[in-house]
């Protein structure tokens, strides 16, 4: 695992924007910190895609990448994501991974994608776009072929070929590892002259926390959002490897372990990290028995430090073409095509999201906090909904009301009552059929008894149909007359109550 997670490392340190020795110290202790504390005995936590790219959309604006302002704002930002999570798993908050809906990761996660790919392309081809942005630099290095490198070329397609073509050898046959090592010693042999890794100092990690906290209050919202959006992936790996398994997982566990993780990333002046899926499923299939397997990881790439510098003549675009291999599954515009026939509202959300991402790159997070709002705003606009349908049979008007009734519905469900009734006057006996009602709370409840109340002063009669047990607990407040309401118990499922004034309110 630490062969194949020291070049990714490599790799994502470029994503998010600082310089490729950083992301060997993001490698190395972490995974080892975190692994007694982890609930999964096969996530292997480091560097990923996703956390990176969020930390480059974080910190672009604050200072310019690679330099050593821009390290200390990554290392910053670690420390805030990794408290985050700690607390949030110290209050037994990890339900927070379930509420994060599937059109919002699916349009984010595919719109990520592209922009991981497209950060990769001027490394893939050996261009230097003249412009910033991580679209603009992708579309400039593409319609640019006369700056194109035959050689950075053959180099991506061979690395693509390799990487690709090991897994239907064996999963467990290094590819990654084979072509980081020929890729280099290539380099070293021919004087490669497009552009390499350059220097990786030799030696450990100096551990501080002598950090710009006076950039904190630029950092908390986007470290927040990493640690909530980003804490999706390791949380999706435990419950899948989990259920496949049939073992147990802790939500609550794993944020620990990912906050003291990033903790540690932060201490040893690297940058967020999260929870590879990729990784996680070669571990699983290399035969992982326990959560100290991301350890021996750790321990690993640490021994690996001082033989760093043996990289350096690594070309960059082996390490494009090894993200681009990573995450290009990753884009999937097909299941949101799909959404599109299944759930028009979810398809919105998914699109929006998707588009919003891209337009706010390389402030990604902006795209998430955008489809968590269109999320939220159409659950809200459904609660808000209460279905009526009603029927006439000579004097006796029945209405079937559908939804949930709580405060902020009952204005819609009250105009439709009244609508019902004034469209037919000739009715003098009203059923009120809540069976379809899916909860009514005391504000509902409190709506339909006025609403009641006015209709029987009038001299019509009312009666309630199919009272549900929630209903009736709710409706008993406010019920009154010459009749007890029966125990929730003992409710047929057609009962009917029929109300008579005056009331007890």
């Amino acid at each position: 695992m630490a062969l194949v997670l020291i070049p990714q490392s490599l790799a994502y340190a470029e994503i998010a924007g600082v310089p490729p020795h950083v992301g060997l110290f993001a490698a190395a202790l972490p995974p080892l910190i975190a692994a007694p504390l982890m609930s999964s005995p096969y996530l292997q936590t480091g560097p990923v895609a996703l956390t990176s790219l969020l930390t480059f959309g974080a910190l672009s604006g604050l200072a310019a990448t690679t330099t050593p302002e821009y390290v200390e704002l990554a290392a910053l930002l670690a420390l805030i994501v990794g408290v985050s999570r700690l607390l949030l798993g110290l209050f037994r908050m990890g339900t927070i991974a379930y509420l994060m809906s599937q059109p919002v990761l699916q349009g984010f996660t595919s719109a990520a994608a592209i922009l991981i790919v497209s950060s990769q392309l001027p490394s893939m081809f050996a261009v230097d776009p003249d412009t910033d942005g991580v679209l603009p630099r992708a579309w400039s290095t593409i319609t640019s072929p006369g700056d194109w490198s035959g050689s950075a070329i053959a180099l991506t397609l061979l690395t693509v070929a390799v990487v690709l073509g090991s897994r239907g050898i064996h999963k467990l046959f290094p590819g990654v590892l084979l072509m980081v090592v020929g890729a280099t010693v290539w380099s070293a042999v021919t004087d490669y002259t497009g552009p390499t890794v350059g220097d990786l100092p030799d030696g450990f990690i100096t551990l501080s926390l002598d950090l710009p906290y006076d950039k904190f209050g630029d950092l908390i919202i986007p470290g927040i959002v990493i640690a909530l959006v980003g804490f999706a992936e390791p949380a999706s790996i435990s419950r899948t490897f989990a259920a496949l398994d049939r073992i147990p997982w802790s939500a609550n566990r794993e944020l620990i372990s990912s906050g003291v993780a990033n903790m540690t990333s932060a201490i040893s002046g690297a940058f967020p990290v999260g929870g590879s899926f990729s990784r996680s499923s070669l571990n699983r299939f290399a035969g992982a028995k326990s959560n100290w397997s991301g350890a021996v990881t750790g321990a690993v790439v640490i021994a690996a430090l001082p033989l760093a510098s043996n990289l350096e003549s690594l070309p960059r675009a082996v390490l494009g073409a090894i993200v681009f291999t990573a995450v290009y599954r990753l884009i999937q515009p097909l299941p949101i095509m799909r959404m599109w026939k299944q759930s028009a509202p979810q398809a919105a959300i998914a699109t929006g999201t998707f588009v919003a991402t891209l337009l706010f790159s390389p402030n990604v997070e902006r795209g998430v906090l955008l489809g968590v709002g269109l999320a939220i705003g159409f659950h809200l606009y459904r609660e808000m909904r209460v279905d009526h349908a009603y029927s006439v049979d000579g004097d006796q008007l029945t209405v079937r009301p559908s939804g949930v009734v709580w405060f902020a519905s009952t204005p819609g469900l009250e105009d439709a009552f009244r609508e019902a009734v004034a469209e037919h006057p000739e009715a003098s006996h009203l059923i009120v059929d809540v069976g379809q009602c899916g909860r009514l709370d005391y504000s509902g409840a409190n709506t339909l008894s006025e609403l009641i109340g006015d209709l029987t002063n009038d001299g019509m009669t009312v009666e309630f149909a199919n009272i549900p047990p929630h209903a009736a607990r709710a409706l008993a407040v406010f019920m009154g007359g010459s009749h007890d309401v029966p125990a929730i118990d003992d409710l047929p499922t057609d009962t009917r109550y029929q109300w008579i004034a005056p009331w007890r309110r």
